[in-house]
């Protein structure tokens, strides 16, 4: 993140004073941490020790998605980098469809169904 990312950002972050325990872990550096996370793809243990406890992180994460402070955020610099002229909108659209046969679903293939085998006496003789 950019210093003027940051600046334009920081003020929309809520207090680093959690209603319990100590203070939080920097901001910019938890967003770094996330963000090296999702850009990676590696999972949450494996999050370098640079950036702290994996566990601080994610909770940061998620604490942060439901009270909209994500959203604020993207919009924040979404309007920043819009008016600077920096942001390129790119539309891929993709019609590609793929089909199953109708057996893969399990539809009922043609003719009557099975029914369970009747018990057919024997045409061999008595035993007597």
């Amino acid at each position: 993140m950019t210093d003027a990312q940051w600046a334009r950002t920081e003020p929309l972050l809520p207090d680093r004073t959690p209603r319990k325990g100590g203070r939080w872990r920097d901001h910019r550096q938890v967003i770094g941490a996330i963000s090296w996370k999702y850009r990676t793809g590696a999972p949450w243990m494996a999050l370098p020790l640079e950036f702290g406890s994996w566990k601080g992180v994610h909770n940061r994460l998620r604490t942060w998605a439901p009270d909209g402070t994500w959203e604020r955020m993207f919009t924040a610099l979404l309007a920043q980098t819009d008016v600077e002229g920096d942001l390129d909108w790119v539309v891929a659209v993709d019609s590609t469809i793929v089909r199953a046969h109708q057996h893969v679903a399990g539809a009922r293939q043609k003719g009557p169904r099975p029914t369970s085998r009747t018990t057919m006496p024997s045409d061999a003789p008595a035993a007597g």
